[in-house]
């Protein structure tokens, strides 16, 4: 059965990441990055928010394409709405899939802190920078700072309690290999 593997959990805590790394070796399996996707709508950097409302839908059908397909599909995008996250779920069901939950986790303090750090270490080595990271930025900014993650890691959380099927995967700042491990070892997969 294919597999709709949904990385959730706070911005900044390497989601992106581990999807990128989990295609490379796993050939064939899509990474359906609404991030990435939005920054092909024209006007993303202005309108941000509203270019993620216009991709969903389109980033939806892709998925229960590919997967209809035959193919596993990689989404790595927190959503802290049940609501939201049913839509994924139906285009899963519709597609005939498996909907695999996994939250990508790490302290509330640590995913803060992580967050103000984003891309940091990859700018630092002169290495790309996701382009809309300066967005985000300027979105958590505008909605409270700290606050506004601390109630997107509570949301997170509580959420996590309302899906028996969901398993957190511990995410170690530094530690992008253990905490990849952690991911295979939670999809029941060699590391």
């Amino acid at each position: 059965m294919t597999r709709l593997i949904h990385l959730n959990g706070p911005p900044g805590i390497g989601k992106s990441t581990l999807a990128r790394r989990y295609v490379v070796d796993h050939p064939g399996v899509l990474v359906c990055d609404i991030d990435v996707l939005r920054t092909l709508v024209g006007g993303w950097e202005a309108r941000f928010g509203e270019s993620g409302a216009l991709i969903r839908p389109a980033a939806l059908a892709l998925i229960t394409a590919y997967l209809s397909g035959g193919h596993d599909v990689v989404l790595p995008q927190m959503l802290v709405r049940a609501e939201e996250l049913a839509r994924f779920e139906a285009a899963a069901t519709a597609a005939g899939a498996e909907l695999v939950e996994r939250f990508v986790m790490d302290t509330e303090d640590a995913a803060v802190a992580r967050f103000h750090r984003r891309g940091a270490a990859d700018a630092a080595a002169g290495g790309p920078l996701d382009g809309w990271h300066d967005q985000v930025r300027a979105i958590v900014a505008a909605d409270g700072g700290d606050e506004s993650l601390r109630r997107h890691h509570a949301a997170l959380e509580q959420l996590l309690r309302e899906r028996p099927r969901a398993v957190v995967v511990p995410s170690v700042e530094g530690s992008v290999d253990e905490t990849y491990a952690a991911l295979l070892a939670s999809l029941a997969e060699p590391g």
